[in-house]
C-alpha cells in the first residue's frame, strides 16, 4: 500500500506512550489512565509508531486518516494549563496562566 496522506500525533506527559501493534492494525495508548487505551484501525489506514511519543497515521484516503487521527487525539486532548495530552505535530497550544496568589 502506497501511503499518499500522513497525519503525525505528538503525545506529551510523563507516562503517556504509544505502541502499534499486528502490523498496523492496533494502537495502544498508555495515557494516565488505570487501563491502556486500546484503537482499531481502519482498513484503509495504517499506524506505525517511530517513538514511543510519536504515532504516525498514513493511508490513501484523506479523510479516514484525519477521522482517525482525530480519534485518536480525542482519547486525551492537549489541556491548556500543562499542555499534556495527545496533539498534532504542527499545532500549537497557546498555554493559560495558572492561578494568581495574593
Amino acid at each position: 500500500m502506497e501511503a499518499k496522506f500522513f497525519r503525525f500525533l505528538k503525545i506529551v506527559g510523563v507516562g503517556f506512550k504509544a505502541r502499534a501493534e499486528s502490523e498496523g492494525r492496533m494502537l495502544y495508548l498508555k495515557l494516565g489512565y488505570s487501563h491502556e487505551v486500546e484503537l482499531t484501525v481502519p482498513p484503509a489506514v495504517r499506524v506505525f509508531c517511530f517513538k514511543p511519543n510519536i504515532v504516525c497515521c498514513t493511508g490513501l484516503d484523506k479523510h479516514r486518516v484525519h477521522q482517525f487521527a482525530a480519534a485518536v487525539r480525542s482519547c486525551k486532548p492537549p489541556e491548556v494549563y500543562k499542555g499534556k495530552g495527545i496533539m498534532y505535530t504542527d499545532e500549537v497550544i497557546k498555554k493559560k496562566q495558572g492561578k494568581k496568589s495574593k
